[in-house]
């Protein structure tokens, strides 16, 4: 399928959206993310994602209104300090939708939401994931040594973080958000 990636808007998970969500998932690199293994599981997450008091979990959709990726602000604390998380569909991947979404996202969050610290971290062996963070302004931060475990196997965690006075550019393509 082709999609519309001249612009993009942020906006709220739907019950529609399940079987685009589970079908994201069944790329194996999206197989640990979220425990979404089929359509009833893929409800049940956009649910639990739909009202969160302490963060903000957007689809990131197409021009044609396709979500293709997922952008997050979650764990945030009476710090102002959030988690933030993204990902897309192999289909998109290394054409800046991820970039420009994170983007738009901490500008919202920064001054918005009135976060004032966004963190992030992605396995050592996700240099695309990295980009995506660097693209949005983030700084790296340090290294968790075996922080995550899949399958067996412990995985190196980078640490990366930025803050509202940190420079941040402007997303590359339109992006609204839609609350």
């Amino acid at each position: 399928m082709e999609y519309d990636l001249a612009k993009l808007d942020l906006r709220r998970w739907r019950v529609a959206d399940a079987l685009r969500l589970t079908a994201a998932h069944e790329d194996p690199d999206m197989a640990n993310q979220g425990g979404i293994r089929d359509t009833a599981t893929a409800v049940d997450w956009i649910g639990r994602v739909a009202d969160l008091d302490n963060g903000h979990v957007y689809a990131v959709a197409d021009a044609e209104d396709h979500p293709i990726g997922c952008v997050a602000v979650t764990n945030i604390d009476r710090h102002q300090v959030g988690w933030t998380w993204y990902w897309t569909i192999a289909d998109v991947r290394g054409r800046g939708v991820a970039r420009d979404a994170l983007r738009a996202l901490v500008d919202w969050a920064h001054h918005d939401a009135g976060l004032h610290r966004l963190e992030l971290g992605h396995r050592t062996n996700n240099p695309a994931s990295c980009s995506v963070a660097a693209g949005a302004g983030f700084l790296l931060e340090g290294i968790e040594r075996q922080r995550l475990s899949y399958d067996g196997t412990r995985y190196d965690v980078e640490r990366h973080a930025r803050l509202l006075t940190d420079p941040l550019r402007t997303p590359q393509r339109p992006v609204t958000i839609s609350l």
